[in-house]
């Protein structure tokens, strides 16, 4: 029996192969279609996608064979990657590579086989998508055809798998560092909080603390959702409540109305960071000796339908007397900032039963 040669680029052909991980995969409906496809158009018995490994040769898909893989040895298609991109044997009895093949030369033998090369950008061979008959016979122009277009789908499926498994990768390593970096400029800052003298100071390094935790925050959501640049902020201010329910004083309670709306993944932060400033501030403040109270947020829509209302309130000791909200503390500083980010409407409510804090934008989205 004729065993054909290995490739003369074996070792970087297999390395490919393996690169796509493909084999030993459960089977699947495109690939399945594709095989049934090429049988039907071209009026034969069997049709497969086959891949040669270094010692098998393995089916993704068949139709009219019933097993999922041969010895190598036997196999025919192991000389057809050796060959051009398309081959056609009209009677493999008549051919010297295979009259002795007992697939061949048994009864019923395989006397027909068509196929055209699966491979890579590279030009290396990793199998075929062929078609096989128990009689000679000849393909069409049409038929040839077909089986060249279906290897071309089947290569672009794969390459498109092997893609998207690359950018899953990296994405989850950009994830890792992103994280990482976070959480040490976290401890950085709050390290940095502890040793400063300044109040000024600690409540500047505060306010930093409370960005990189929105960031944070908003890093999950994107990792989470995979939205790309387009956030869901009823569900992204809900985890950050989640967030601060942890870290409550027993003697706070956080409730949260939302509504479902999209925003972009900076004005999210922003909402983050106010939401944050104010939670952060009324567990410092609001609530002395252990003084029972809540805290309410809640996103909703404005009365035109388009514009996004946050408003923030506690139950507090509020602001001290005579507190000018014109220029106020850095807290207050902050919160102009923000408004100013996202082009919105301030209003601030200071009395002696509480802070209520209100802020009116429209989304970039809606616009």
């Amino acid at each position: 029996m004729t065993i054909a040669p290995a490739h003369p680029q074996q070792d970087q052909r297999l390395a490919a192969l393996y690169s796509y991980e493909i084999l030993e995969t459960e089977r699947e409906r495109e690939f399945d279609e594709i095989v049934q496809l090429a049988a039907a158009i071209c009026d034969t018995s069997i049709s497969v996608i086959n891949f040669i490994d270094a010692e098998r040769q393995w089916f993704k898909a068949e139709t009219g064979l019933g097993v999922r893989e041969t010895p190598l040895a036997t196999s025919l298609c192991s000389h057809v990657i050796l060959e051009d991109e398309f081959v056609e044997i009209h009677d493999t009895l008549l051919d010297p590579r295979m009259s002795d093949n007992p697939l061949c030369c048994g009864d019923p033998g395989l006397r027909f086989y068509a196929g055209a090369l699966l491979k890579t950008a590279d030009g290396l061979p990793l199998g075929t998508l062929c078609v096989l008959d128990y009689k000679p016979k000849d393909l069409t122009p049409l038929q040839r055809d077909t089986i060249r277009v279906l290897a071309s789908q089947v290569m672009a499926q794969l390459d498109l798998r092997k893609t998207l498994r690359h950018a899953e990768m990296l994405r989850k390593e950009v994830d890792h560092r992103v994280k990482n970096s976070l959480q040490s400029l976290s401890s950085l800052v709050r390290l940095s909080a502890r040793r400063a003298k300044a109040e000024e100071t600690t409540e500047a390094l505060a306010t930093i603390g409370s960005r990189i935790d929105a960031v944070s925050m908003l890093h999950r959501e994107l990792y989470r959702t995979d939205a790309g640049q387009i956030i869901e902020l009823g569900r992204y201010v809900e985890n950050l409540m989640l967030h601060f329910r942890q870290i409550a004083p027993n003697n706070v309670t956080l409730r949260c109305q939302v509504i479902e709306t999209k925003v972009t993944s900076n004005e999210a932060v922003a909402v983050g960071t106010l939401i944050n400033e104010f939670v952060a501030n009324a567990y410092k403040h609001a609530f002395p000796d252990n003084r029972a109270g809540q805290i309410d947020v809640a996103v909703t829509r404005m009365a035109d339908g388009r514009g996004i209302c946050v408003n923030c309130r506690d139950d507090g000791v509020g602001l001290s007397e005579g507190a000018d909200l014109s220029t106020g503390g850095l807290g207050m500083q902050i919160a102009s900032v923000i408004s100013a980010e996202l082009n919105a409407v301030l209003d601030v409510k200071a009395e002696s039963d509480g802070l209520d804090v209100t802020f009116e934008f429209e989304s970039a989205i809606s616009k």
